[in-house]
């Protein structure tokens, strides 16, 4: 089943391309008094020449940029991000039009900066306000489209909640198809089944038989039906795909995702076909780029700027007991890769005999310049040299000791989809107090869960903020022995 494409009435795609060209054209215009302090007719005729072509190229290609596509429960900033990129598309047109008829030397490139600003602004201003008013059309119930919800499970009620609580993307759930049934050996399935059936769908009717689906859309005039079953309801989706089959609405599958312990649904095209990445990191591809270059920027400088200071702790190290001034211990990096982490030592040598044993409060392995160095994290400095390596980043999950990811990669949920990233020097586990011993499975899971959110919502914003709060407040904790 295929999701149609959503489009607007054709009345109202026409009224909005009208619109948008003489926006266009007044913004052309309002240019070249910003440009040249005249108005355009006083400028060289190429000027003329452009606007009039860009308006038309406006009018035409418009449409094949979806800029008239439906963005009925869609974002405003991916709207906008459509109408900057679709409006430099038909500017790059125009200026190659210019190198075409040989007069490219004579246009203003001035002109052509306010031109491109002035229109973008004039079509989100448009834009803007054709949101505005629609939204509190359908927020009084004008303009809504009536849908059913095929499969109740965790999206399904998630999904009906949004559209019921976010009434200006105006969509009204008439009923929704549970679909629920669970093999009798399940307990568990049983029991949510059981739920399921005693729950009412508020403002929608429950519809029991899948079968009467085609009849229902039809008698009440059904505009959309959004399928929520999870990826493993198979046989359920091409039963659907059949009953659907005469079926002139618009059809939405939203696989339940919510069920799944996974880092991303980002969907994406692969060997031409439609895919769902399920753990790959936000920060990936040229965001991990990008990351990579300023840890190692970062790295080479914080390195630089104290290099004094690894001089006066290793000399500390040396006069305090004997042995080398680094500790080093394999950990695993990104994609599980081993690594050997670097950090002052702040223990007296010892064997650990194939375990590793965390520093508790009082340790007697510590030594006392060891204790103010694990005190105030200034033990994890070396690990810049881990970064400027590439092993390591700035901000990211902490790196454990091997056993200890032997330990818990059974116990708790997601626990190695950490190391699907960098593990970094700090990290959003690491500033919210989860930091250094974890002696019970709850703290290790907060930790995972803190690492997990970061990995699913990173951003460049967030690494700042980690490091900022790290910097001024961040060095020294309650359970850093």
């Amino acid at each position: 089943m295929q999701d149609a494409i959503h489009k607007n009435s054709p009345r109202l795609e026409l009224l909005m391309r009208v619109v948008d060209v003489i926006g266009l054209w007044c913004a052309g215009q309002l240019s070249a008094l910003l440009s040249f302090n005249t108005p355009l007719s006083a400028a060289t005729p190429v000027h003329t020449i452009l606007l009039y072509f860009g308006c038309a190229l406006a009018f035409i290609l418009f449409a094949n940029f979806n800029m008239y596509g439906s963005w009925r429960g869609r974002s405003m900033p991916a709207m906008f991000g459509q109408v900057a990129l679709s409006w430099a598309a038909v500017m790059m047109l125009a200026l190659l039009f210019s190198f075409l008829i040989h007069h490219v030397g004579s246009l203003s490139r001035l002109w052509m900066f306010h031109w491109y600003v002035v229109g973008v602004i004039s079509l989100m201003l448009t834009r803007a306000l054709l949101y505005t008013v629609l939204r509190h059309l359908r927020e009084k119930g004008i303009n809504n489209k009536r849908v059913v919800i095929v499969g109740y499970s965790g999206i399904g009620r998630e999904m009906h909640r949004r559209a019921s609580e976010q009434s200006w993307y105006g969509y009204d759930v008439k009923a929704i198809f549970p679909v629920s049934a669970p093999p009798a050996s399940s307990q568990a399935q049983a029991a949510a089944a059981a739920d399921l059936a005693g729950m009412p769908a508020a403002g929608a009717e429950r519809v029991d038989s899948l079968t009467e689906l085609p009849d229902y859309v039809a008698r009440h005039e059904i505009h959309e039906i959004w399928i929520t079953l999870p990826l493993a309801e198979t046989e359920r989706l091409q039963q659907l795909q059949y009953l659907l089959r005469n079926a002139l609405v618009d059809i939405r599958w939203v696989p339940d995702t919510l069920s799944m312990q996974i880092l991303s649904n980002k969907v994406i095209t692969f060997l031409g076909m439609p895919a769902v990445d399920l753990n790959q990191p936000v920060a990936a591809d040229m965001n991990a780029m990008a990351k990579d270059v300023f840890d190692r920027v970062f790295a080479a400088v914080v390195l630089l700027l104290l290099l004094p200071l690894f001089v006066a702790i290793g000399t500390g190290i040396k006069a305090s007991s004997p042995g080398p001034i680094f500790f080093r211990q394999p950990r695993l990096g990104l994609n599980g890769r081993p690594f050997m982490c670097f950090k002052f030592r702040s223990m007296r040598v010892h064997q650990e005999h194939g375990a590793v044993t965390q520093a508790t409060q009082d340790d007697p392995r510590v030594t006392r310049l060891g204790r103010f160095l694990r005190r105030t994290s200034l033990d994890e400095l070396p690990q810049f040299i881990n970064v400027l390596l590439g092993h390591m980043s700035v901000v990211g999950p902490r790196p454990h000791a091997l056993q200890h990811n032997e330990l818990y990669k059974n116990k708790l949920e997601m626990y190695m989809l950490r190391h699907r990233v960098k593990p970094g020097i700090t990290g959003w586990a690491q500033i919210h107090g989860y930091r250094g011993e974890t002696d019970t499975d709850d703290k290790m899971a907060k930790r995972v869960q803190f690492d997990l959110h970061y990995i699913q919502n990173w951003s460049f914003s967030m690494d700042l903020k980690i490091i900022a709060w790290t910097a001024f407040k961040g060095w020294t904790g309650n359970n850093a022995y």
